[in-house]
């Protein structure tokens, strides 16, 4: 197995793009993460894909990186800014600059490889480049697996909690160290 090379999706990319999305929400052990279905995600239509590739490529307000393993994805993360003075996706004022990590998927066959933290540090340098002090994501309570490789990557339960509709969640935090 060769080391996957971990970079920023480019624009051309939707279908790849579009692909991997498929494959994060209809894998069981991923699917707690995600706020869509196999089937939503197949609905969007060529259009769809090709925006969403063309703002995570191009954006300087959110990135999205895969790790590409000999021209298989096999992960991805996508990092969304958040300026100070401006509401959060609970509507809750953001009073420093700060990254939202979001559409985490690591595929199982490279869970505990250390892909996950390059996917997040590379998703940390771009946002620290950007001026974001800390780095936040949101994790299903009951997502004891993905919390805990959270933590080996230096983020902390807030202590905050919300409910969305996958459920109850958690908000953790990298702060102090956004970037590797």
């Amino acid at each position: 197995m060769s080391i996957p090379v971990v970079r920023r999706v480019r624009a051309a990319e939707w279908r790849e793009i579009r692909d991997l999305r498929i494959d994060a929400v209809g894998d069981p052990a991923a699917s707690i993460a995600f706020l869509s279905t196999v089937d939503q995600e197949r609905a969007h239509d060529e259009a769809f894909w090709r925006e969403r590739a063309a703002g995570a490529s191009l954006s300087d307000e959110a990135a999205q990186f895969i790790a590409d393993d000999e021209g298989r994805w096999v992960g991805t993360v996508t990092v969304l800014l958040r300026a100070a003075g401006t509401a959060d996706h609970l509507g809750r004022p953001v009073a420093d600059a700060r990254a939202d990590v979001v559409g985490v998927y690591v595929a199982p066959s490279q869970r505990g490889s250390g892909v996950l933290g390059r996917l997040v540090d590379a998703a940390a340098a771009w946002a620290a480049d950007r001026g974001a002090d800390q780095l936040t994501l949101d994790v299903h309570v009951d997502n004891h697996r993905a919390q805990g490789a959270y933590r080996k990557l230096g983020f902390a339960a807030t202590g905050e909690t919300f409910t969305s509709v996958i459920g109850p969640e958690m908000i953790m935090v990298r702060a102090g160290r956004v970037s590797a």
